[in-house]
């Protein structure tokens, strides 16, 4: 069971990135997938998540309006488009997946995680 985040980069403010989340050893479409962001200093903390059942999505308000997550179960791979980027959200991003998740937000939710992308925004 392996998650394989990628699509990190530089990126000046005002512009785009889209991150992948590819799983390999299971299925994504069974699990809630979250995206989580840590920056140096802070606790890891929530960006987005994607249902498995209906695929509803939810972000943080830090966020509501600039990401957008999907899936596209064929693939297996869950994505984070994120525009509008700002300094604030340069983060090491990590994506996850959880069977049972209750509470969506807290890292404890969810059994896998990928091993992290850089998102550095700067001018």
């Amino acid at each position: 069971v392996q998650l394989q985040a990628s699509g990190g980069g530089l990126v000046q403010p005002g512009g785009s990135l889209r991150l992948s989340c590819a799983a390999s050893g299971f299925t994504l479409g069974y699990y809630v997938i979250g995206w989580f962001h840590q920056a140096p200093g802070k606790d890891r903390e929530w960006v987005s998540c994607i249902s498995s059942s209906d695929g509803s999505t939810y972000y943080a308000d830090s966020v509501k309006g600039r990401f957008t997550i999907s899936r596209d179960n064929a693939k297996n791979t869950v994505y984070l488009q994120m525009n509008s980027l700002k300094p604030e959200d340069t983060a090491v991003y990590y994506c996850s997946a959880g069977q049972f998740v209750t509470r969506i937000t807290s890292t404890g939710a969810y059994q896998y995680w990928g091993q992290g992308t850089q998102v550095t925004v700067s001018s």
